[in-house]
């Protein structure tokens, strides 16, 4: 899958759907060349046309003529200081204060499989001819910084991992200000960037916008990927829909602070850069010292947006998430929490399984609540015992009579933070992240751990595996409630302060390798806030994250369908809760709730404390539809149909089995009109030469006519916040 032409000095990495080519320009300069649908042979090395920009586009030193210049080159790892004065993908300060990097190709070696990165979470494969690495080695011989800058093509996904590794072959230390994990020049800018801003409860809202010239930053400062940004660029073409046309992606597989940058520069040219953010951010390199970037997934379409989406959907449900239960069927779970919030006593969550088991339930989720002396969210955190006045005889009788009634039991943690009331502040205040003698914020009535701190992981990973070692318990939601202030460190030197935050998500990380490696059968979910951090990095440890506390359908729609551009059905968790919807105050229909909650882990948020015929009769259908289509729901094909984002009163979206034979298709109304006008909707996935039954009807139709002709919605869907699903099974 990899080549390289010493001739021609150019580096070819193909698949079946994608080619990405990088050369070695006049012998130095690591440029890149093309990135795309594939080509068969690349016959050119670098065939950048040779201008002369004016003196103000300055060449290399020493160069014999005007006519290359690092300002205008497409290259692969820009520089600072010598010349390309675009956003650089590295910057480092050297022991003489001078901050000019020059980095010239020196080497490189090409190796079966994928390698992994030590500390960070990464794609994998499973066997080495599943995916080839190329690994290039580039030097500074005046400071002597060098960088290995890592390629991995897999042979069944259009995706490309990259990453970057910078040594200090110097004998004086260098301070990193700056180490993004990729940087992809693009010949054009005839591009439109899609981002997913946001805030609590408003998670990842879809937004197309032209590039302009110049730079446009997307980022997070907050200590977490965040409710406000995902760590992701999308670039299409104008012309690009769903269906069709060029689309492209970079996602970062990390959960802290990112920087995700657009410039485009004089000459219409873009480039792309992703990393750690450089905000506040420093990094000291002792002589033969690395460090390591997060890893940045790259992938390309030109079968619209589903097949962008599609491609990264694949990636990470079978190379990103690991463990036992990334291929298994989710349990339908309870959450007690919009029931009874901190109320509860065992008497109470016994009824509520019961209950829950009726319907068809097969795991109890007991949130926040259940530790130390949490009766409200002042206190507490941090100390990872059962609460005696809720639990007398501890959680064990429970748990023990809600696996009688076979159902599965989960918890709720959140092991990052710790109160100001708690057995563990009282022990140890230093262990939070603070700035010396500034006073601390607080989020939540918490402060943050220092999870950068071995002791304190130590003391996280000690309370949680004996508690776990000691309670058969099946499930945990991890969850992360407020953002990073005053970070700093009790035990960092002072020059070494801005490696806090790094240092941190690195804590996490090996917190999570030992606690899920240790009890590999416990299905983890992640949590911040809902959607607060819900990034690929964390999806590495636990195969899927609750999209958001905002459980509205109608918000959902809207969420969960730009949720899917990045990830599957499976990673999104997804709840039938009670209306007046507890966020937004808004009804909507049981069908739509849960239609809406069916197209992720379906989950009850509902008061089961409360007996109510009609809505426990509807869930027990869902339930019942739920678990005949789960397989396909959790681990089929994934179409958008219809976006909320641009028809603000409908929307559509649909799951098709990999072998065609059956299809699920959902569509929702967001706000009806008075004499609406009849929509015909086409269908996407299905085999254009075989024919469907359509429901269980004598109606049928061929693939062909359902996707190039389209469904009646008939009858239209004519209320406020309702839905219609519509199951297809192939006849022949």
């Amino acid at each position: 899958m990899i080549s390289w032409n010493e001739q021609t000095q150019t580096f070819h990495l193909q698949n079946d759907n994608i080619s990405y080519v990088l050369t070695v320009a006049h012998g130095r300069y690591l440029t890149h060349g093309y990135w795309g649908k594939r080509v068969t042979t690349w016959s050119r090395g670098y065939d950048y046309p040779a201008l002369d920009r004016s003196s103000f586009s300055p060449t290399p030193a020493a160069w014999p003529d005007r006519t290359f210049s690092l300002d205008t080159a497409l290259q692969e790892y820009p520089g600072h200081g010598a010349g390309d004065y675009r956003e650089p993908a590295f910057e480092v300060r050297y022991a003489d204060g001078h901050q000019v990097s020059n980095l010239h190709y020196v080497s490189h070696r090409i190796v079966a499989g994928k390698p992994g990165l030590h500390g960070l979470p990464a794609t994998w494969v499973e066997q080495d001819n599943d995916a080839q690495t190329l690994i290039i080695t580039l030097a500074d011989s005046v400071t002597h910084l060098q960088a290995e800058l890592s390629y991995t093509i897999f042979r069944q996904h259009a995706a490309i991992a990259r990453s970057a590794k910078l040594t200090n072959k110097a004998t004086q230390p260098l301070r990193v200000l700056r180490a993004l994990s990729c940087s992809l020049d693009l010949p054009d800018a005839r591009w439109q960037q899609i981002q997913f801003p946001g805030a609590w409860a408003r998670e990842r809202q879809w937004h197309r916008q032209a590039l302009n010239p110049g730079i446009n930053v997307l980022d997070s400062k907050r200590g977490a990927s965040s409710t406000h940004q995902q760590p992701f660029i999308g670039l299409v073409r104008p012309e690009t829909t769903e269906m069709q046309g060029e689309a492209c992606g970079i996602h970062l597989v990390y959960s802290g602070n990112f920087t995700a940058r657009t410039e485009v520069d004089a000459y219409h040219q873009t480039r792309l850069l992703l990393g750690i953010n450089p905000h506040g951010f420093g990094w000291q390199l002792s002589p033969g010292e690395q460090f390591q970037t997060p890893e940045a997934v790259l992938a390309w379409s030109d079968e619209g947006l589903n097949g962008l989406s599609q491609t990264l959907h694949n990636l990470y449900r079978d190379n990103l998430a690991r463990g036992p239960h990334r291929h298994q069927l989710r349990p339908i779970l309870a959450n007690n929490w919009e029931s009874t919030y901190f109320d509860f006593n065992e008497e109470k969550l016994l009824k509520f399984a019961s209950n829950a088991k009726a319907l068809g339930v097969e795991l109890l989720m007991l949130d926040d609540g259940w530790f130390g002396e949490r009766n409200g969210d002042t206190s507490s955190l941090g100390d990872w015992f059962v609460n005696r006045q809720k639990f007398p005889d501890g959680l064990q009788p429970l748990i023990d009579s809600v696996h009688a009634m076979d159902m599965k039991f989960g918890l709720w943690f959140e092991p990052e933070m710790i109160s100001r009331r708690s057995e563990l502040f009282r022990l140890h205040p230093d262990w939070v992240l603070n700035a010396g003698e500034q006073p601390l914020s607080e989020g939540r009535n918490q402060y943050i751990l220092d999870l950068g701190r071995e002791e304190v992981r130590a003391n996280i990973l000690a309370q949680m595996s004996t508690f776990i070692d000691e309670h058969p318990i099946d499930y945990i939601k991890w969850d992360m409630n407020r953002n990073m202030t005053e970070v700093g460190s009790s035990t960092a030197q002072p020059e070494c302060q801005q490696e806090t935050a790094h240092r941190y998500i690195l804590g996490l990380y090996a917190l999570l390798d030992a606690l899920t490696t240790r009890f590999p059968h416990i299905l983890f979910e992640c949590c911040a806030g809902g959607g607060g951090r819900f990034d690929p990095g964390m999806l590495y440890y636990m195969p899927q994250a609750w999209v958001s506390d905002n459980t509205d359908a109608t918000s959902r729609v809207h969420i969960q369908y730009s949720t899917s551009l990045l990830y599957p059905p499976v990673m999104q968790c997804a709840h039938v809760s009670e209306v007046p919807n507890h966020q937004m105050g808004r009804s909507t229909s049981m069908d739509m709730r849960g239609a809406v909650a069916m197209s992720g882990n379906y989950g009850l948020m509902l008061d089961l404390m409360r007996s109510d015929s009609e809505r426990d009769e509807a869930v027990k259908q869902q339930i019942g539809f739920y678990k005949q289509y789960r397989q396909l729901l959790q681990f089929g094909t994934f179409w958008r149909l219809v976006s909320p984002w641009e028809n603000t009163d409908f929307a559509a979206w649909m799951f098709v089995s990999p072998d065609q034979s059956k299809a699920l298709v959902m569509a929702f109304s967001l706000v009806s009109q008075a004499s609406a006008p009849l929509r015909l909707l086409r269908l996407a996935g299905l085999a254009p030469d075989a024919h469907y039954r359509i429901d269980d009807t004598e109606k049928t139709a061929g693939g062909d006519e359902l996707m190039y002709r389209g469904l009646w919605i008939d009858p239209p869907l004519s209320r406020d916040y309702t839905s219609r699903v519509w199951h297809l099974t192939r006849i022949s």
